[in-house]
């Protein structure tokens, strides 16, 4: 086997390419390092500078690099920023889709792992969010992933290809300081930056129906994440799904942390011991997303095994890294 990783060279493929070659399989990268870093793919592993939008190139990869497996995480991820450009958010990620996996059935491919969000739920009213709560997406970001698992269950069923769905929670941390994530756009990164910058951490409303008034989410740690991926590619590998018969999972811990929990241990983890700022809340924040990871136990036989300590630990090492001076 070898599989394609587009986006390998972001935060999350990063480790996904790095969990898979040290289990031994062989993978080559697409990314167009618009977010990306060269740096992170190891030097031992090819690296192929382009866009899932760009056929020919596709074509060459897959030929070139004897490609029978997709893992595909390339796209454009900001909620905010769908909403303000919602056709580049469609173009990004679902017609990049449809030209991959067009390249894909040309080029043989029998496996393809498609990154998806909790996104795709939007304001679920339940304690745990199964596989079968209802997809109702609240911006185009989560709309282009739901579109998407519609394109890579019909392709997979039209075609023969064994397809899996992986629907990410919260993810923080990382495997290694240098893989860490370079963005300011999620719970942790947003707070390190505020009390490294002498400023109070906001908390995004504290009246909702949660135990402390703060939203609950789902924490995943991008080592677990990325180990999921390498469970789901095997599991199409050994046929545990057949061919046209998707596999969909949540991947979370099945356990919630509210956003004072975790700012609370941001302070004591980090040293910066700032209250924290209560203002607005923001439109659309549902009080409770929490995965039910049942069926990833199930059927990948995976579980999460860092507790939300081992990602705001191995985040703020990698902060520092990149933040020179941060660290008390």
């Amino acid at each position: 086997m070898t599989y394609l990783i587009t986006g390998g060279a972001g935060y999350i493929g990063a480790h996904v390419v790095r969990a898979m070659t040290e289990a031994g399989e062989r993978v080559v990268v697409l990314d167009d390092l618009s977010t990306g870093v060269r740096e992170r793919v190891p030097e031992r592993v090819p690296l192929v500078v382009g866009s899932t939008l760009d056929r020919e190139l596709l074509d060459r990869t897959i030929a070139e690099h004897a490609v029978t497996g997709v893992v595909h995480l390339a796209a454009k991820k900001q909620v905010g920023e769908s909403v303000a450009m919602p056709l580049r958010y469609y173009h990004e990620n679902v017609h990049g889709l449809q030209v991959l996996l067009e390249a894909a059935v040309a080029g043989g491919v029998r496996q393809f792992v498609f990154s998806s969000s909790a996104a795709v739920y939007g304001m679920p009213d339940v304690a745990l969010v199964t596989e079968e709560t209802p997809g109702a997406p609240m911006s185009p970001y989560g709309e282009t992933k739901l579109a998407g698992e519609w394109l890579v269950r019909a392709t997979g069923a039209a075609h023969g290809m064994r397809t899996a769905c992986l629907r990410y929670f919260n993810v923080a941390g990382a495997a290694a300081p240098e893989l860490a994530d370079t963005g300011v756009f999620n719970l942790v990164p947003m707070a390190f930056e505020k009390l490294t910058e002498g400023k109070a951490p906001l908390i995004f409303g504290d009246d909702y129906p949660t135990p402390d008034g703060t939203c609950v989410r789902d924490y995943i740690h991008v080592a677990d994440l990325a180990e999921a991926h390498l469970a789901a590619a095997r599991a199409l590998e050994a046929g545990e799904t057949k061919a046209g018969h998707d596999l969909t999972v949540n991947i979370g811990r099945g356990q919630g942390a509210s956003v004072r929990e975790m700012i609370d241990l941001i302070a004591e983890v980090t040293g910066y011991a700032l209250a924290p700022e209560v203002t607005a809340r923001r439109p659309g924040d549902p009080p409770r997303v929490v995965a039910s990871a049942d069926r990833a136990a199930e059927v990948l036989g995976w579980t999460a095994r860092h507790d939300v300590r081992d990602m705001v630990a191995s985040a703020w090492e990698g902060w520092c890294l990149n933040h020179p001076g941060a660290a008390r």
